[in-house]
């Protein structure tokens, strides 16, 4: 039976605390995350560094970027602090003398190196690549690797289901529009009435094959298809474009941060299931985007933007999960 069951907000996040890693002198670096954001074109720069950035501010040791030829310059200039690696063409911008298999083949070297990826960022809907970012997604099931999937990676699964149908490493994230397109992909009619946005969540877990879907809104619906909690803590009261991408490197360092755990990174009891983890690391997530949005606004009002968030992911971590004295 699921420890989650029945758990309020403040049970939530103190189990989430089990999953994070002390910081011990003993660690190296890269033990405490590696992550890669599979994303950025030529006309989506910033959506990737923002996630990117998300998972660093957040804790995870290392980040980088797999993104479009067209992109890599442009995200480099943005940040020295990720590693940026330009790697994937769209259809226009595809070299006679470069194949599919030469693009995998260098994308594999960085797969083999990181924990997690995170697959939309800034992709864009060009087919190329769509193409090369199923390519991904299978060469990440490959390695049993955790996978994040938000924004154009979403539009990706809509039209291939069958790429995470049953794969329950991976959590999809998408908002109400998504949502709704991700259920009719699978057959189920969005229009239904008499349904809660709980159960609906649940459902379309349940129809992905058990794997976590987090239904982004005024609350974050968190389902496996068997258990389901929800985010709800104060967010702002303004959207930004890219509180999407906060969240989806968040998550990606909480997945991180999990596999440690699981891993015996520290000494712990090891009390959780792998399920169960699975749905705090989505809960972690959104309580780090929520709160870190809630105190954006309060600083910024109708002025704020997504930099500002990306500013206080680390005092909204200390807030909500900092334990002192596990440090000490």
């Amino acid at each position: 039976m699921s420890a989650l069951k029945g758990k309020g907000t403040q049970e939530l996040i103190n189990l989430t605390k089990k999953i994070v890693p002390p910081l011990l002198d003993s660690f190296h670096k890269g033990q405490a995350g590696r992550v890669a954001i599979v994303g950025g074109s030529e006309d989506y720069t910033g959506a990737p560094y923002f996630s990117a950035m998300a998972s660093t501010l957040l804790g995870a040791d290392m980040s980088h970027v797999i993104c479009d030829s067209a992109a890599g310059t442009v995200i480099k200039s943005y940040s020295p602090n990720l590693m940026v690696h330009p790697y994937l063409h769209s259809t226009a911008s595809l070299p006679e003398s470069v194949s599919e298999k030469q693009i995998m083949d260098r994308v594999a070297s960085i797969l083999d190196r990181v924990h997690v990826i995170v697959v939309g960022p800034g992709l864009g809907r060009d087919s190329l690549m769509q193409k090369l970012a199923a390519n991904i997604i299978e060469a990440a099931k490959q390695r049993e690797m955790p996978i994040v999937i938000d924004a154009d990676g979403l539009y990706l699964i809509q039209n291939q289901v069958e790429l995470v149908k049953g794969y329950t490493n991976a959590i999809l994230t998408p908002n109400v529009v998504e949502f709704k397109r991700l259920q009719e992909a699978v057959g189920i009619d969005p229009s239904k009435d008499g349904t809660s946005a709980s159960d609906k969540c649940k459902q379309l877990a349940l129809k992905f094959g058990g794997l976590v879907i987090i239904q982004k809104g005024s609350t974050d619906f968190i389902s496996n298809g068997t258990v389901t909690i929800t985010g709800d803590l104060n967010g702002s009261k303004k959207r930004v474009s890219g509180q999407g991408d906060t969240l989806s490197g968040s998550l990606a360092t909480f997945m991180a941060w999990r596999l440690a755990y699981h891993n015996g990174l520290w000494d712990h009891p090891n009390e959780l299931s792998h399920s169960d983890t699975m749905l705090l690391a989505a809960f972690g997530g959104s309580c780090i985007t929520r709160n870190s949005a809630r105190l954006a606004f309060e600083n910024y009002g109708r002025s704020m933007v997504t930099s500002n968030l990306s500013d206080y992911i680390g005092k909204s971590y200390s807030e909500l999960l900092e334990d002192h004295q596990s440090h000490l």
